[in-house]
């Protein structure tokens, strides 16, 4: 199966919450069926990417990267590559290397969000297929190249440093957990 493939499959089964996240899935299906590049960061009218919110439950706080090009407080996450073999393992890829930490599993059920924003040149739009990753108890974090700050907030200071869009993917990473 190509990720092609696993990006339409895991789309299709996608059960996001409300009419705005059922509008974007028929977004993202509807990009894929036009645009065979649609998962690579060469697709000038965006791409899908994947990302996952780094999640400590025992602590009540998340991991937050201070992105370097774009200046913001975000989840680990950006293009798919070559080599990933599904959405959720391009997911778990990029937050294992953007936050050092080893032992990181996807929370399961799939994707918790689906959220899309423009991006500067050359980009444009990302298509983010958002995940969760619960880290292990004895967590080290280490700063990637593309991150100018690594470091944990607690559930409640993410508001305070974070944009909506982070915000509603932590609120849906404790509702999943919590059930």
């Amino acid at each position: 199966m190509t990720l092609h493939d696993d990006a339409a499959l895991v789309l299709k089964a996608y059960e996001g919450r409300g009419e705005h996240q059922s509008a974007l899935r028929r977004i993202y299906l509807d990009h894929l069926a036009a645009h065979p590049d649609a998962l690579w960061k060469a697709c000038d009218s965006g791409h899908l990417t994947a990302s996952a919110l780094v999640v400590d439950p025992e602590r009540g706080r998340v991991l937050l990267t201070l992105h370097r090009k774009l200046g913001r407080w975000l989840q680990m996450g950006g293009h798919c590559e070559p080599g990933d073999a599904s959405l959720a393992a391009a997911a778990l890829r990029e937050a294992t290397e953007e936050s050092g930490v080893s032992g990181l599993a996807l929370l399961p059920g799939g994707p918790l969000r689906l959220d899309r924003h423009t991006i500067p040149a050359p980009c444009h739009w990302h298509l983010d297929v958002q995940y969760a990753a619960i880290a292990p108890p004895d967590a080290v974090v280490a700063i990637s190249d593309e991150s100018l700050d690594l470091r944990w907030f607690g559930y409640q200071e993410v508001a305070e440093v974070a944009d909506d869009s982070v915000v509603r993917l932590v609120a849906a990473a404790r509702a999943a957990l919590a059930g």
